[in-house]
């Protein structure tokens, strides 16, 4: 389960989180320290208020990505094993495997129109439609 976030891809993420966090420290300091030299702004004092702002969310992206790489792996535990446990060993009977229907990647295509509904629409549509036979017969 956490094992996941040991692998050398999460190995390289914590160090890119952690350098990320200990950056945007040093740029609020640097900020505030420029905010009180004698060229510093309200600029330089909104930036060194900012950056440890960045900084908490940085952490909160850090935390986020590590539950849903943990969530993600008690999805994968096959179905079966849980409920062979649950309903013991005497019991062989196989149960169907769980499958989940998979979104499609491209939405269905909306009803269409006639002129009668929405003129304007219903002649765009039309004009779509010819742009995309003209495309398939030039390819």
């Amino acid at each position: 389960m956490y094992r996941s976030l040991l692998t050398p891809r999460w190995l390289l993420l914590h160090a890119l989180f952690i350098v990320a966090t200990v950056a945007t420290g040093f740029l609020a300091v640097w900020q505030w320290d420029r905010a009180h030299e004698a060229g510093g702004s309200f600029q330089n004092l909104g930036y060194a208020l900012q950056w440890p702002l960045f900084g908490v969310f940085t952490i909160f992206l850090w935390i986020r990505l590590m539950r849903m790489e943990v969530h993600r792996g008690d999805e994968a535990e096959p179905a079966g094993a849980v409920q062979e446990e649950a309903v013991g060993p005497e019991v062989t009977a196989e149960a169907p495997p769980v499958m989940r229907r998979k979104r499609p990647l491209v939405p269905p295509p909306a009803p269409p129109v006639d002129a009668g509904d929405d003129p304007e629409l219903a002649a765009y549509n039309h004009y779509l439609a010819e742009l995309n036979e003209s495309d398939r017969r030039a390819s």
